[in-house]
């Protein structure tokens, strides 16, 4: 008798398809760079026409407020500000026409949700983050690196706070999956070494004692205990073993750091890159999001841009550069992204349009408002590098007057999600049954790969 899809869910095998069917791996290691907080497209990847700055000017005229550069590839320009990552576009695909889902009201956090998850918030299972999904189907690539390893966020920044915990777990999927943390990478080091003040014999006592709770504990179903005993053995072979050297950025010489810069992402970035050589699978630095700040750019959207751009530049360059260097960049795929893109005068997308969060003046006569400050999620820039994608490879079209709408080759959140899974030898209706249904890697296993940026 044939097995049905839901018969070979319940059996507790992958949901996908058949082995068969499995694409063939490009990358190992996944090392998202996300932009939190909605970085500006027409400030970054995709600049339009340069309008400087003058007071009492028509906020209409406004698309970009830095000129355009030439990059490594003669057909693709990219804003000023962003001259090193300039110099490394020919190992990179650069996709202009990423559409944000269509949420209602936009929240950073809901849309930070859905495209780290891949599916609209709320849901009536807890949806696992992507680098979950990764974690659990491929497994670890050294048995004491965590899999999954989330850098640079503070999830405790107020009123979204709850929002942000939601999608920085591996929801139904089980602690074990769920990422290891390092707020502040200054401080990773400390994360994988047992408290100073407390003794070996003591630290041990204490994760028998914490262990045997677990086991003991009537609240947990078998499973849900099983995989928190998991997590926390794992954590337990960190804190004692050589691998948590990776995490101790002290251990690299200053010329390396400086090469980095010194900020919490650029410190993020060359620790995404230590982390990569151990073996950790999938890695997340953040500019970290907190409301008004950073790529939150409601006011000052010009002066903060190029804040922005100076923090991430180098980094972002360099982390490719040294993965280059030393034969890892062709086996891990590094993902540059935000949640949506951003316009001067258009909130939402121009047949979609929300209410305005933002009150833009009929003349700018202050630089406070010269620069990206609605919530456009019409289009928006992804960059690719490494895991087998195309070199110097431009994906996709917007129009060069407002609104700056999709011209050709959008590319949906799912559409994206199955790229990205494709790469890692995932395919787009891979998934777990939760609750007697099958819940995939895409929204209902529908998301098409986007093979063309592939080499």
């Amino acid at each position: 008798m044939q097995t049905t899809r839901r018969q070979f869910l319940a059996s507790g095998a992958a949901a996908a398809a058949s082995a068969a069917a499995r694409p063939e791996p490009k990358a190992d290691t996944l090392i998202l760079l996300w932009m939190a907080g909605g970085m500006a497209q027409t400030e970054t990847f995709d600049p339009k026409r340069y309008t400087p700055f003058e007071s009492g000017m028509d906020p209409n005229r406004v698309l970009s407020t830095f000129p355009a550069i030439d990059t490594k590839v003669d057909n693709i320009k990219i804003s000023q500000g962003l001259e090193r990552i300039a110099g490394i576009m020919d190992r990179a695909t650069l996709i202009r026409t990423y559409q944000a889902g269509d949420l209602g009201h936009i929240l950073h956090s809901r849309h930070q949700y859905h495209w780290h998850t891949g599916y609209a918030p709320p849901q009536s299972v807890a949806a696992p983050h992507m680098g979950a999904w990764i974690s659990k189907t491929l497994g670890p690539r050294h048995p004491d690196v965590p899999a999954f390893v989330d850098i640079g966020q503070s999830l405790e920044i107020g009123a979204e706070s709850d929002s942000l915990k939601a999608f920085h777990t591996a929801g139904f999927l089980g602690s074990e999956y769920g990422p290891f943390f390092v707020t502040n990478p200054d401080d990773a080091a400390l994360a994988v070494r047992p408290p100073k003040n407390v003794s070996h014999e003591r630290f041990e006592a204490r994760f028998r004692r914490y262990r045997s709770l677990i086991e003991a504990s009537p609240a947990e179903t078998s499973a849900q205990a099983d995989s928190l005993k998991k997590a926390v053995e794992s954590a337990h072979r960190l804190l004692n073993g050589p691998a948590a050297k990776a995490f101790d950025l002290s251990l690299e010489k200053r010329e390396i750091r400086e090469r980095y810069g010194n900020t919490r992402f650029g410190k993020g970035c060359l620790l995404a890159r230590r982390l990569t050589e151990a073996g950790a699978r999938f890695i997340e630095v953040t500019t970290e999001y907190i409301p008004f700040r950073y790529w939150d750019t409601h006011e000052n959207g010009h002066t903060r841009a190029a804040e922005v751009k100076r923090t991430i530049d180098a980094p972002v360059a360099q982390l490719v550069l040294d993965l280059e260097e030393r034969g890892l960049l062709n086996r891990t795929l590094i993902v540059v992204a935000s949640e949506f893109g951003r316009d001067m005068m258009q909130e939402g997308k121009p047949d979609k349009p929300v209410k305005d969060q933002v009150k833009i003046p009929d003349r700018i006569t202050e630089m406070k408002h010269y620069g990206m400050h609605r919530h456009f999620t019409e289009a928006g820039s992804v960059l690719l590098i490494g895991g087998g994608v195309k070199k110097g490879y431009l994906y996709g079209t917007t129009a060069d007057e407002r609104p700056c709408k999709v011209v050709d080759k959008p590319v949906r959140i799912e559409d994206l999600h199955a790229t990205i899974y494709h790469a890692m030898g995932i395919p787009p209706d891979h998934g777990y049954e939760v609750e007697k249904r099958p819940f995939y890697v895409t929204r209902d296993g529908k998301g098409r790969p986007i093979l063309d940026v592939f080499a």
